[in-house]
């Protein structure tokens, strides 16, 4: 293949059910002449790290290089590469449709699977990067997103996850989505279908949002909205601020402080029985969290927040950037140095408390007050470091 070959177009679909991920792709205003359409289900294998990854593929030409129905054991993000890079070598101008599963942690599986590979094919070598659409039935919706008493297992990048809520499942999904399709909408946009367009906003305030109705017709916003590409390093960088919890407030919100989303900073710690002490308040009618958080008895330790429905998981997940001499430095994103940079204090650095808020009916100024009243007060904050560690840890217990 010739370097200056155009590239194949890429576009991932997901639903927040099966029938709503086929009515998508049905609907998809795409020439079928080079149209594949490359459906996957992953499944737990009885034993061993990786599960086990069927693969369909549908395509009007006749050339097709993956056998039209195909399982394997192994890593999904290794197998699916194979399998677009043989599909673009058959046909230079395939678009490929990749239609994930519900099981996908999409956003470490979207990093694994373009990340370019040394001594071997990469993805962006063959294709660009074209929207990632998920299209939302909105009744199904409205129970995921308050499910927390059931968990499921994901599968990210190279191995399955941890199990997460399907709560916090279906909040994932909709941050991962370039544009969200509304399965159907109530006439005169009222009802519960108009609740959860409201609330896929604000947990997505940046992605497109259309419905299948609009795609059916041949809307041009629709159709601009899911034709357009961008090119395989530009998706990395964006699909990683959305990932790490320091830059993702950031590349998801775009709303004003108000009662059904904001952002509360702090630059002070927490103590951390005051935090305990404050989450009934601090969690009153949140639909969704995340942000990182600063704990005094744990001055180094970068603690991400993040809530779906009800329920909320504090973990450390790495430490706080120093001066930006440090290996630490050197290794974060560009997007998180350069936040860094803005919020830098000559003393504490980058830390910092900051979470993301969005609910329905939420009070805002009382939940920022019950935050602002767990922070340490001015004669706590005199102890230091030295003061501090001598408190014990209600929230994360003993280290």
């Amino acid at each position: 293949m010739s370097t200056g070959s155009p590239r194949g177009r890429l576009t991932v679909v997901i639903g927040n059910t099966p029938q709503s991920r086929g009515d998508l792709i049905a609907r998809l205003p795409c020439p079928q002449a080079d149209l594949v359409v490359l459906s996957v289900s992953v499944t737990k294998a009885h034993s061993g790290r990786y599960p086990v990854v069927q693969r369909l593929v549908n395509a009007g030409d006749a050339r097709k290089p993956v056998p039209a129905s195909a399982g394997a054991v192994g890593d999904p993000a290794i197998i699916l590469r194979q399998d677009l890079i043989s599909l673009r070598r058959a046909n230079e101008a395939v678009h490929v449709v990749l239609a994930l599963p519900e099981e996908i942690d999409l956003l470490p599986f979207l990093l694994d699977l373009w990340r370019p590979r040394i001594g071997a094919a990469s993805l962006e070598d063959h294709f660009d990067a074209a929207p990632v659409l998920m299209c939302v039935d909105p009744a199904a919706f409205t129970e995921e997103i308050s499910c927390t008493h059931r968990q499921v297992q994901v599968w990210g990048a190279g191995s399955c996850g941890e199990p997460l809520t399907v709560a916090e499942v279906a909040a994932r999904q909709v941050e991962a989505a370039d544009v969200l399709v509304l399965a159907h909408v109530s006439p005169g946009g009222e009802g519960p279908d108009r609740d959860a367009a409201l609330a896929l906003r604000r947990l997505n305030a940046r992605a497109g949002m259309t419905t299948l109705q609009a795609i059916g017709v041949g809307r041009k916003a629709a159709g601009h909205a899911l034709s357009r590409s961008r090119q395989a390093a530009r998706a990395r960088a964006e699909w990683a601020e959305r990932l790490d919890p320091v830059t993702a407030p950031y590349a998801l919100s775009a709303y004003p402080h108000s009662d059904s989303g904001f952002v509360w900073r702090a630059r002070r710690p927490f103590h951390p029985q005051r935090l305990i002490d404050a989450l009934g308040e601090a969690m009153a009618g949140v639909v969704r969290s995340r942000g990182v958080i600063w704990l005094a008895n744990r001055p180094d330790a970068l603690l991400t927040w993040r809530s779906a429905g009800g329920h909320l998981e504090i973990v450390e997940a790495g430490r706080w950037l120093e001066a930006p001499a440090s290996d630490a430095w050197v290794s974060a994103t560009p997007q998180r140095r350069t936040m860094a940079c803005w919020l830098w204090d000559d003393y504490y650095g980058e830390r910092r408390n900051e979470i993301t808020f969005t609910g329905e009916g939420m009070d805002s100024s009382r939940i920022a007050s019950a935050l602002d009243d767990a922070l340490l007060r001015n004669e706590e904050l005199a102890l230091g470091r030295e003061g501090w560690a001598r408190w014990e840890d209600p929230l994360l217990g003993s280290r």
